[in-house]
C-alpha cells in the first residue's frame, strides 16, 4: 500500500464506522473494513451496508444500499461524482477532506434508509 492510500484508509475507516452503530462489522483488518446490516439477504447472509478497501491503485468505498436507492446520490457535487465508479463505489487516491465530509453526509443518508427498512 502506498502512504497516500494508507492515510486515506486511516481517515475513511472511522467515517464509515461512525455510521455503523448497531450494524455488524464483519471484517476490520488493515486495508479492509466490511460493515453489514442485520437484515438477511436472499441467500440468508447479512445485508451489505458498506466497505472501505485498499486496492492496487485506489482506496474504494462502497455504499451498497445506493444500488437500491440511487436517488440518495442524485445531488452529489461534481468532485464526488468524479470519484464515483458505478452505482455504489467511490475511489480515492489520497485524503480529500471536503469530499470525505460530503461522503460522510451521504453515508448518513444511506444509514437513515437502512434504519427505515
Amino acid at each position: 500500500m502506498s502512504a497516500d492510500f494508507d492515510e486515506a484508509f486511516r481517515v475513511l475507516r472511522p467515517l464509515l464506522l461512525a455510521h455503523a452503530d448497531g450494524l455488524r462489522v464483519t471484517r476490520d483488518a488493515p486495508g479492509d473494513l466490511v460493515v453489514r446490516t442485520p437484515d438477511v439477504d436472499a441467500r440468508g447472509e447479512p445485508g451489505w451496508f458498506g466497505t472501505v478497501t485498499v486496492k492496487k491503485s485506489y482506496v474504494a468505498v462502497h455504499l451498497l444500499p445506493l444500488y437500491y436507492h440511487p436517488a440518495l446520490a442524485e445531488d452529489l457535487s461534481p468532485g464526488l461524482t468524479r470519484r464515483r465508479q458505478g452505482k455504489t463505489c467511490f475511489n480515492f487516491k489520497r485524503v480529500e477532506p471536503e469530499l470525505f465530509e460530503e461522503l460522510s453526509e451521504l453515508m448518513a443518508r444511506v444509514r437513515r434508509v437502512v434504519d427505515a427498512a
